[in-house]
């Protein structure tokens, strides 16, 4: 039994000359704001993104590593970019899969984020068995790998996911909780005497979004006396636009403009940890 895995990230645009489209596929065809835009642009001009995206060249990493880890094929499948998660699909059944394990680079689930990865996937994949992994936010070594980042610092630790739309509140969706899980689970592994959660990278839609945001939050630290932090963002695996720009640039503004000494994590990324772990997640929906 012919299994494979299809990998998926949310997606980046490789060049500068890419983000218009990129955008417009989020926006999945609702109108653009030209200041929004062009806000977009500018952010991946600052951060040096001309003809080549360090995220896209990380997932590739990552995806190989696992490959090499578990020893089946690792197909990667973007959910807003190339190569699309129907394309991974196809390239996995057209090498005899007939067994795909669906795994996205993102470890918690909402039906805002996670729900779109597993329709495409699920439309795409055309009879074959398909064990798609919803969420794995309390994995050990997951939890494990953050916590190894944060032990023994003197500096009170925020976690951080990306925020979405309120109400998501209202139906029961488990993200803030399945969050506030792994921050829990993190700091009490790595005896954390100190730390808060908050979120970050909220977009301008005019409704309500999850809160508190890490700038306000920051601000509330710095009031209460904290004059160093560590950003521990659990939401996130990579070094992608939500940490380089909104974390190390954003959040390090705000945290100057406060007075206060603000520094993050190393991102999981390809670490051989984390290469672990997601094997360990696919072996567990694979058996």
């Amino acid at each position: 039994m012919p299994d494979a895995v299809v990998l998926m990230a949310y997606g980046s645009p490789e060049r500068l000359e890419d983000v218009p489209a990129y955008y417009a596929d989020i926006r999945g065809g609702r109108p653009i704001a030209p200041e929004h835009l062009e806000d977009l642009v500018e952010r991946y001009r600052r951060l040096g993104i001309e003809d080549s995206s360090p995220l896209n060249a990380i997932t590739e990493a990552t995806r190989a590593a696992l490959e090499r880890e578990l020893g089946i094929p690792v197909y990667t499948g973007m959910k807003h970019w190339t190569p699309r998660i129907a394309d991974a699909a196809h390239a996995a059944l057209g090498g005899g899969a007939d067994r795909i394990a669906g795994v996205v680079l993102a470890p918690h689930y909402s039906a805002l984020s996670i729900k779109g990865y597993r329709d495409q996937l699920e439309s795409a994949v055309d009879g074959a068995r398909l064990a798609f992994v919803d969420s794995w936010h309390l994995e050990p070594g997951f939890v494990e790998l953050l916590a190894d980042r944060v032990r023994g610092t003197a500096a009170h630790v925020v976690f951080t996911a990306h925020s979405l739309p309120a109400r998501i509140l209202e139906t029961g969706d488990p993200y803030r909780d399945q969050l506030l899980e792994t921050a829990e689970a993190v700091a009490r592994t790595a005896g954390l005497a100190q730390w808060s959660f908050s979120f970050q990278s909220e977009s301008p839609t005019g409704e309500p979004w999850l809160g508190p945001d890490i700038l306000d939050h920051l601000a509330d630290l710095r009031a209460q006396g904290v004059g160093h932090a560590l950003v521990c963002p659990v939401g996130f695996v990579s070094d992608h636009l939500e940490i380089r720009w909104d974390i190390d640039v954003e959040a390090q503004e705000k945290a100057a403009e406060l007075g206060m000494r603000l520094e993050r994590i190393e991102m999981p990324n390809d670490d051989p940890a984390f290469i672990r772990t997601l094997a360990t997640v696919v072996e567990r929906a694979l058996p």
